[in-house]
């Protein structure tokens, strides 16, 4: 994913169409005379539609269309001609996007499936025409239906990366190595923190021609939940993972703390992250000898965790396997 593509978050003006007003019309032909009311319907107004796309990962397409309007409904005619139906303007979407009103903060729904659809806003029905209003007591009605007014709103549509493993960890941790060693994925990598700025995802193979898809997700510090750093913007993605895997430096000060302010900063922000499935990974592992993995194990008593080096291949395999058993009984 390249930095510059990657957008999560638009705000968006949308307007959908009026309804097409109904006819009053009377029939009139030269051997029917009192021919009485043949006046049609209006077209519907057109919908503002968002459709889930497989093949989207980025809001991009919507940084600069700031407003979508969709067409009106043409009013009714005569010899009960109903109007068109005002053209609906359909906006694609990746799976994982997140619809909200944008002066309540209210979700109106949320795509995950290709091809599901949700309105942004619905257009005005037509209005009926004057054939509709004929009795035996009103046999001539002139008078039909105006259209329904245009439904106009600000929405906000946010994008929550879909991933059955989310990497969690502060910045330099190792996540981005690791995504790239286990899949085809080439986030940028280097030795200076939030070199991580846009969530990358990438596809692990596994046994048997089997596979699973991990999130790096940018580095999180303390006091990520209030804004700092930039955590507070992509904490959101971590919602839609099956499962967290927390990875935390071999040359940490403190493997169990780091650990115990990660799961912090989750809580603060959701505490329903912490109902998920989650496993501590040891990075960087092969600057370790055993007599310190026997101590830091001894540190991180209690918790399941297991050392790993994305450089030498160390306990990558059995990585993937802890990670296939855990979505598999998830």
């Amino acid at each position: 994913m390249a930095g510059s593509n990657f957008v999560d978050y638009v705000k968006i003006f949308c307007r959908s169409g009026k309804g097409g007003a109904g006819s009053s019309h009377m029939r009139r032909e030269k051997f029917v005379p009192k021919g009485g009311p043949d006046g049609g319907d209006g077209g519907r107004g057109g919908h503002v539609i968002v459709r889930g796309n497989a093949q989207m990962w980025t809001l991009l397409h919507l940084k600069f269309q700031k407003h979508i309007f969709a067409g009106h409904g043409e009013s009714g005619g005569r010899q009960t001609s109903t109007g068109k139906d005002g053209d609906d303007v359909i906006v694609e979407v990746p799976l994982g996007t997140v619809a909200k009103d944008a002066e309540t903060g209210e979700v109106l729904f949320e795509i995950t499936k290709n091809g599901e659809t949700g309105f942004l806003a619905k257009g005005g029905r037509g209005g009926l025409g004057n054939v509709h209003f004929k009795s035996s007591t009103n046999q001539t009605p002139r008078y039909s239906q105006p259209g329904e007014d245009y439904e106009e709103h600000w929405r906000i549509l946010e994008l929550k990366v879909l991933a059955d493993v989310g990497l969690v960890g502060f910045p330099s941790a190792g996540k981005s190595t690791l995504l790239s060693v286990v899949s085809a994925a080439k986030p940028e990598i280097a030795e200076y923190p939030f070199t991580t700025l846009v969530p990358n995802l990438g596809i692990v193979g596994y046994r048997d021609n089997q596979s699973f898809v991990m999130a790096d997700i940018p580095g999180i510090i303390e006091g990520a939940h209030e804004g700092k750093g930039l955590g507070l913007r992509f904490l959101r993605h971590i919602e839609r993972n099956s499962m967290l895997l927390f990875m935390v430096p071999a040359d940490s000060d403190d493997h169990r703390k780091e650990y115990g302010i990660l799961m912090n900063e989750l809580e603060k922000y959701n505490p329903e992250l912490l109902d998920k499935e989650r496993f501590l990974v040891i990075s960087k592992s092969d600057m370790l000898d055993e007599q310190l993995m026997e101590e830091i194990g001894h540190e991180l008593e209690g918790i399941p965790h297991l050392f790993i080096s994305s450089v030498t291949g160390m306990g990558i395999m059995e990585l993937k396997d802890q990670i296939w058993k855990t979505l598999n009984d998830y």
